[in-house]
């Protein structure tokens, strides 16, 4: 049997003879001929592991998972799995991995605390996901903002301050809304400057 959890998939042979190159004629009856099994984690999609509820396929998705959120849903299951008082050996099996495997591998140089529980592995991501969703709110308003600036008509200024603030603070009022679209293109460039730092719409429009 292979395992195998690298990023390209599996292309060579499960043959193993035809994996032993340069074998002379006289040693050519030596060659072993037998097939493996093979195991290429990345070749099962979310959606066919996801129904089957046992550790292989929890640490299969868990491998080829890119979102914080699939890891928090799969450590939310084992730690369901792994409840009862004689398989703490298997939750410390996995915190461990999480600890010298997964997280290394995926975080870089970061500093990882050690975890000692399962339960500690999924408060760290809850955490991270909350992180990641404001981080990406922030890089498509600083991209936003980018678009607005450059645009050459105050009317594509107003609509892109418009969308910037709806998405950091809701929707707007008819009164937010009037001022923007009658506002020069100073007092536009200057509000969607304060979009970034801003934590309520007063912090906009103040004078």
């Amino acid at each position: 049997m292979v395992l195998y959890n690298g990023r390209p998939r599996w292309k060579a042979s499960v043959e193993v003879s035809d994996l032993i190159e340069h074998v002379s004629d006289s040693l050519e009856r030596y060659r072993p001929r037998f097939s493996f099994l093979l195991l290429d984690e990345g070749q099962y999609r979310d959606e066919e592991l996801k129904p089957l509820k046992n550790l292989v396929s929890a640490l299969f998705r868990l491998e080829n998972s890119r979102k914080p959120e699939q890891l928090m849903e799969v450590v939310t299951s084992l730690l369901e799995w792994l409840s009862a008082p004689e398989q703490a050996s298997l939750r410390r099996a996995f915190t461990v991995w999480f600890n010298k495997g997964l997280f290394p591998s995926r975080m870089g140089k970061e500093v990882i605390p050690e975890f000692q529980e399962l339960t500690e592995v999924r408060t760290m991501l809850a955490e991270t996901v909350a992180e990641w969703k404001e981080e990406w709110k922030r890089e498509a308003l600083a991209e936003g903002l980018e678009q607005g600036l450059t645009q050459g008509r105050e009317e594509g200024r107003a609509e892109i301050l418009l969308k910037l603030l709806g998405m950091k603070f809701g929707p707007l009022s008819e009164e937010n809304e009037s001022w923007i679209r009658s506002a020069d293109s100073d007092t536009l460039l200057k509000w969607s400057e304060r979009v970034l730092s801003a934590t309520t719409l007063d912090d906009i429009f103040r004078p």
